[in-house]
């Protein structure tokens, strides 16, 4: 088996003529991913992707605990009004778009030039995110918060191209280089919104020239370019040129005597955990996260430490709580499902939470809510539908399902989970899952989808469970809580669809409430809604584990790691 994916090995690296002698690189894996688009980007591959070649108007300290934001195409944090409403962002006079074609040759040598960005492409950029016919999962950001930004919306919607000559009063360029946003109402979360890839600023001229396969075509001013795109095999980036590397220095750890800044990334998909593992061990990655559960005690002892194999190899692990939240989603537009809330309280009973954290060598939590350890607001009252198998039988009744039989048919009531991987892992998840179902009379069938074809049938609203998880995009509660505005419904991030009039209100108010007592108390609030609707099974936080192979320098672990390789240092 090992010769045979060692084989596999030499033709993928025999595949890369452009890995050259003496260039920095770094290998590590991705799941697939389908666009550089930053208003399309849907999961967590696609925002690693976009963040490499686009930039926002802010970004993470990266070094700095608790989260502290800095500015990236801004020059620094805006000047604030005193009503909160007006924020204020001069650009720097140093950030370049390309090259490419689209924005010009030398005449005297034919090569594609640069583009200084300014304060017009922020505006566009924003527009783009607001445009209702690139139907982007990320207007929740903006949505309710700029001033006209829905009116623009609204106006997108006509069977006409959408006219980018209309004004929105919230998003102005004052001049080239500075840029002013006019909230409805002082948002205290807006800010970290500006550091979200679905606000990068890309140039008008490259969505114009390239259309349709804008999405595959960058022309960006992040620290990286894309050279190469092999669609669910390989993504190959290299240091942009021309770009002042100082931009991107950060506090240097004491691991990094020697080590150099990274000039290529080679990002590639490999969905088989063993693969993935042997790949790593070979030395062919630097990089393994998200270690597999038949992988576990071969890297941690029972002592909670490295294997006395992993420290000979000189290996280092890095492990902390991760802020997300991975849970069952039920479609709400479902009728069987959507329309029975009883039977949704039923199976969340039915999730036997220390089953499934022990399945996954407890490198999870169990989840009681949407709101991960480690933020503020989470509610800590008991779960009134964790497992309790007793329940969940008696709520399958109240459901007009005893012991699981359909009335309508006389049999077994069958419900479909998708999945949007196929390795062995969430096979055994999925079946895991299955049997806690199977107990209380409901019979789950398991449909598997590859990545993309997966999101795409969540966002179209075509499943009736599914299986996903959510990485908070900013340290807030407010983050988790806006999963389930009805307005967010998909294509949006509230990809179960649920609604509820209370609930919004709710969430509005939190969003523009600056008193920190009355925010979390309306958000514990909306908590406690959730757990009573059960729009989500909920199931387990993760905690990230990282393992470096020892030429990797001055990596922290970050919640919102997007583009963090340019932080990072090799070993030559």
């Amino acid at each position: 088996m090992y010769k045979k994916i060692f084989a596999l090995l030499l033709i993928t690296f025999t595949a890369f003529p452009t890995v050259l002698a003496g260039k920095a690189t770094l290998y590590r894996t991705i799941d697939r991913t389908s666009s550089f688009d930053p208003i399309k980007t849907e999961a967590v591959g696609d925002m690693r992707c976009v963040s490499l070649v686009y930039e926002t108007l802010l970004e993470y300290e990266y070094d700095t605990r608790p989260y502290k934001l800095r500015g990236c195409v801004a020059a620094s944090l805006p000047e604030i009004s005193e009503d909160g409403t007006v924020l204020t962002f001069k650009l720097r006079d140093d950030v370049f778009f390309g090259p490419d074609p689209c924005l010009g040759t030398d005449p005297a040598t034919g090569l594609p030039l640069r583009r200084k960005l300014v304060a017009n492409d922020v505006v566009y950029s924003f527009k783009r995110l607001a445009d209702a016919k690139l139907t982007s999962s990320g207007y929740w950001t903006i949505e309710n918060r700029i001033k006209g930004a829905d009116e623009f919306r609204k106006a997108s919607l006509s069977d006409k191209p959408t006219d980018y000559s209309l004004e929105v009063p919230g998003i102005k360029a004052l001049d080239s280089q500075t840029v002013q946003i006019t909230l409805e109402e002082p948002s205290p979360d807006f800010l970290w919104v500006l550091a979200m890839p679905y606000t990068a600023v890309v140039p008008r001229e490259a969505v114009e020239k390239y259309g349709v396969n804008f999405d595959s075509h960058e022309v960006g001013s992040g620290p990286y370019r894309l050279v190469k795109w092999r669609r669910g095999y390989m993504i190959e980036f290299e240091r942009r040129p021309g770009r002042d590397i100082s931009r991107d220095a950060t506090p240097v750890l004491p691991d990094c005597e020697n080590a150099v800044p990274i000039e290529r990334l080679i990002y590639l998909v490999m969905e088989d955990a063993s693969t993935r593992w042997l790949t790593f061990l070979d030395g062919a990655l630097d990089v393994a996260g998200d270690i597999s559960r038949d992988n576990w005690d071969v890297v941690i002892g029972a002592d909670g430490k490295l294997t006395e194999e992993m420290v000979k190899r000189d290996i280092r692990l890095f492990t902390q709580p991760s802020l997300d939240t991975y849970y069952i989603g039920f479609n709400l537009d479902d009728p069987v499902v959507g329309s029975n809330k009883k039977l949704r309280q039923a199976m969340s009973c039915a999730f036997d939470t220390g089953q499934w954290i022990e399945l996954n060598n407890n490198r999870v939590v169990g989840a009681d809510g949407p709101v991960p350890p480690g933020i503020e607001g989470k509610l800590e009252t008991p779960h009134q539908y964790a497992f309790n198998l007793e329940k969940a039988v008696e709520l399958m009744g109240e459901a007009g399902y005893p012991e699981g039989i359909d009335p309508s048919t006389g049999r077994r009531l069958t419900l479909t989970l998708d999945l949007g991987r196929t390795d062995q892992e969430i096979r055994e998840l999925a079946e895991l899952f299955s049997a806690f179902m199977d107990r209380i009379g409901i019979v789950v069938n398991l449909q598997y989808n590859n990545w993309p074809s997966y999101l795409r049938k969540v966002g179209r609203r075509e499943s009736q469970i599914f299986l996903i998880g959510w990485m908070a995009d900013y340290p807030s509660a407010l983050n988790f809580m806006q999963l389930f505005v009805g307005r967010n419904s998909s294509p949006g991030p509230n990809r179960a669809n649920y609604t509820n009039s209370e609930y919004d209100e709710l969430f509005d108010k939190a969003d523009i409430e600056l008193d920190d007592a009355k925010r979390l108390a309306l958000i514990r609030r909306m908590q406690e809604i959730v757990r009573e609707d059960l729009p989500w099974i909920f199931m387990h936080h993760r905690k990230t584990n990282l393992l470096l192979n020892p030429r990797v320098r001055n990596m922290m672990i970050h919640d919102f790691p997007y583009g963090a390789e340019k932080h990072w240092r090799v070993l030559p």
